[in-house]
């Protein structure tokens, strides 16, 4: 990217650009910080999921610039922050899902407490 960028790319389309590339994290670092209520099963999905988006992304982005494609260069760029947002989306969505149906979250009126 910043390789096209000194080929005389106006500097608000590069500022939209990295705020482009870098809004899978920001917004996997708002819910990091928004998680602390959920589940423990949850928050490891979260941590796992940001783990994976990371390394995943640094790797195809670090691939592009070694092995630069000439047509539609800008597709990775493009096309990798939705592709981040909704695996994480899908990953956690299914996490919450399955902890509420868990046993321990299904209601159960019945107490355990003795007087």
């Amino acid at each position: 990217m910043l390789r096209h960028a000194q080929q005389r790319t106006p500097p608000m389309l590069v500022v939209l650009f990295v705020v482009w590339v870098v809004s899978p994290f920001v917004l996997l670092g708002v819910v990091n910080l928004r998680s602390p209520r959920w589940t423990r099963r949850t928050r490891l999905t979260l941590c796992i999921v940001t783990l994976i988006v990371t390394v995943a992304s640094l790797v195809i982005y670090v691939d592009d610039n070694i092995a630069h494609r000439t047509a539609k260069a800008a597709f990775v760029w493009v096309a990798v922050p939705p592709v981040s947002v909704l695996v994480s989306l899908i990953a956690i969505g299914i996490a919450i899902f399955v902890d509420k149906r868990s046993p321990a979250n299904l209601g159960n009126t019945t107490s355990t407490r003795t007087n």
